[in-house]
């Protein structure tokens, strides 16, 4: 399923990414007697495979999924247009992340895995650690992606009805142009922001593929890059 959904979407497998990777499991499985070779996981049946991408400026971010379960994240170059100086946008941010996934680049990709989630305190506990490491300021940007996430948790805290609470989607698309500066992903950044995650939900634990969840695939893919 997922070698199906790579060649539509990219046309290619991606060397050492998530077809690859599951291939290589698959078969060392079926070797074992652990599974039939064509056995399918109740998730993956369900809910399948997804890959999506986001265009952002001179690059691509591609997200791929199980079962709603993000597996693997990655960035391709593409063509664009030179900055112009004073370029509203051009020339802002953290600048130079090359093809490393940024914290914006990262809450963004989150809106695709679990857009739909409901923003709770634990969310915005995380955004709110992940603005505060790419901005380097200790306090709330004004109008910004972490202020917006404690109001959209505070209003849901007292919202009965899932459908009228506001989601993460709401609140993290075009997260990049709501904070002032940047910076690449790092496992530190991750674990800051796992750690803000956890701390915030009574059962101490992260959404699989929520904020946290997002922050930690791209901290590991910029790590190998």
């Amino acid at each position: 399923m997922m070698l199906t959904a790579e060649n539509e979407m990219l046309g290619h497998i991606q060397k050492g990414g998530a077809t690859a990777t599951m291939q290589s499991a698959a078969m060392r499985n079926e070797r074992a007697g652990f599974v039939g070779h064509n056995d399918v996981t109740d998730y993956a049946g369900d809910r399948g495979v997804r890959i999506t991408e986001t265009d952002l400026p001179g690059k691509r971010l591609i997200v791929e999924s199980v079962a709603g379960q993000v597996v693997d994240q990655f960035s391709q170059r593409v063509p664009s247009a030179p900055p112009t100086l004073f370029e509203e946008g051009g020339c802002g941010g953290g600048g130079g992340q090359g093809d490393a996934i940024t914290i914006g680049e990262a809450l963004e990709a989150t809106v695709m895995t679990a857009g739909s989630k409901p923003v709770e305190q634990s969310d915005a506990a995380a955004i709110q650690a992940a603005e505060v490491r790419a901005t380097g300021r200790t306090n709330i940007v004004p109008r910004g992606v972490a202020a917006a996430a404690q109001s959209a948790a505070t209003l849901n805290a007292r919202t009965t009805r899932d459908e009228d609470k506001t989601k993460l989607a709401d609140v993290l698309a075009n997260a990049t142009s709501k904070l002032p500066t940047d910076k690449a992903v790092t496992r530190r950044d991750a674990e800051g922001v796992t750690g803000a995650e956890m701390r915030n939900k009574p059962d101490l634990t992260t959404h699989p593929a929520g904020v946290a969840a997002s922050m930690t695939t791209a901290a590991r893919l910029n790590l190998n890059k």
